[in-house]
C-alpha cells in the first residue's frame, strides 16, 4: 500500500508539472480565468484535484486560521486577510480528506479569540484550538478556554505581535495543570537568545513553521540542534507547515524543504505535526493545499510515520 502510495503520488506530480508548463505557455488571460475558478472551488487554494496520497482515518490539520468579519481586527494589525470561514474551510477539508482540525488564532485579531472560539464551536468535537493571550487573563478565563477547545497559547513573533518572550514562561506556569503547550514562531536570532527559558518550561513547545529553520545547511544549523535536541528530550514538537515560506525551488516540487522535512521526521518520529496554514496569510498567490499534504505524504516514507504524523502526535498533543 505505501508504495502504490508513493507511486501515485509520483504520478500526479509528474502530470502537474507538464500541466504547469503547458498552463504557462497558454498566456495570463488562460492563466487567470484558471485561478479565478480553482480559487471559487477552493477558497484560498490554487488547484482543484482531490489528494492522491490515502491518508489514515482521523488525520489532523494541526495549523490552520479563520478569519470572519464578524469580528473586528485588533488595534494595528498588520497581517489581514478577507474572510477564511468556516464553511470556506470545510470544503478544503473535503478536498484533502482530514478529519480534525486546529484552529490558531491569527495575529491580526490580537487577543481576541471570539472568532476562534465560535469556530470551534461550530466545528465541535473534531477541532482544537490554540489562542492568544497575555499576562492579564484571569485563571477562571483559562478553565473556560480549555472547556472550549483551546489546548495552547501560540506567540508570532516573527512578525510583530501584542505578546512578548517575556511573557512565556509566567504563562506557562500558569496553564500547566490544564496541559496546554507553548507555540513559538521566532526569529532564529530571537529563539536561540531564548533557548534556556524554552528549555526549562514546564510544559512542551510547538515551533511553528519548519521552526524557521534555514534550509541551506540546515543540519549544521544551531536552531536545528536545539530544536531537535527539544524534540528527542520529548520537550517540543515541531509543525511542518508552510513549505512555501522559505523555499527558493518552489511548487511543485519543493525540492529543497524535502532533505529537512525528512530529516526532522526521522529524529524524532513522535514529536513531528503537519498543518496546512489555510488560508496562507503571507501569500498573495495561494499555493496548492493537496499538492503539499501528498508531497508531505512522500516524505514521510512510510504508513506509519504518516499515520504517527498526522493522526497519533495530533491526538496525543491536543487531547483528541
Amino acid at each position: 500500500m505505501e508504495t502504490k502510495m508513493l507511486k501515485t503520488g509520483q504520478t500526479r506530480r509528474a502530470f502537474l508539472r507538464q500541466a504547469a508548463a503547458l498552463t504557462a505557455g497558454l498566456g495570463a488571460a488562460a492563466c487567470g480565468a484558471s485561478a479565478m475558478a480553482a480559487d471559487e472551488a477552493f477558497p484560498h487554494s490554487s488547484g482543484s484535484e482531490r489528494i492522491s496520497a490515502r491518508l489514515p482515518a482521523n488525520a489532523c490539520d494541526c495549523h490552520m486560521h479563520i478569519y470572519d468579519d464578524r469580528f473586528p481586527w485588533a488595534p494595528g494589525a498588520k497581517l489581514l486577510h478577507p474572510p477564511a470561514t468556516v464553511a470556506m474551510y470545510r470544503r478544503l477539508q473535503q478536498r484533502l480528506g482530514v478529519s480534525r482540525n486546529v484552529v490558531v488564532t491569527p495575529s491580526a485579531y490580537g487577543t481576541d479569540n471570539r472568532c476562534t472560539l465560535d469556530a470551534l464551536e461550530q466545528l465541535g468535537a473534531s477541532a482544537r484550538g490554540v489562542a492568544v493571550l497575555d499576562t492579564g487573563v484571569t485563571d477562571a478565563e483559562l478553565v473556560r478556554l480549555d472547556k472550549a477547545g483551546i489546548r495552547g497559547l501560540r506567540f508570532n513573533l516573527a512578525i510583530g505581535s501584542v505578546t512578548s518572550a517575556a511573557m512565556i514562561e509566567p504563562l506557562a506556569r500558569r496553564v500547566a495543570h490544564l496541559g496546554w503547550h507553548m507555540q513559538v514562531n521566532m526569529s532564529n536570532d530571537e529563539l536561540l537568545a531564548n533557548r534556556e527559558m524554552l528549555s526549562r518550561l514546564p510544559v512542551p513547545v510547538v515551533f511553528d513553521h519548519f521552526a524557521r529553520i534555514p534550509l541551506q545547511d540546515s543540519a549544521s544549523h544551531p536552531v536545528y540542534a536545539f530544536v531537535v535536541g527539544l524534540m528527542k528530550d520529548k520537550r517540543a514538537y515541531i509543525k511542518l507547515s508552510g513549505a512555501y515560506l522559505s523555499s527558493k525551488a518552489g511548487a511543485p516540487a519543493y525540492g529543497d524543504v524535502a532533505p529537512l522535512a525528512r530529516a526532522l521526521m526521522s529524529a524524532a518520529p513522535t514529536q513531528v505535526l503537519w498543518g496546512s496554514d489555510w488560508p496562507h496569510p503571507t501569500e498573495k498567490h495561494k499555493p496548492d493545499d493537496a499538492l503539499l499534504l501528498d508531497l508531505m505524504a512522500e516524505w514521510a516514507g512510510s504508513g506509519e510515520q504518516l499515520n504517527a504524523l498526522l493522526v497519533d502526535n495530533p491526538a496525543r498533543l491536543y487531547r483528541f
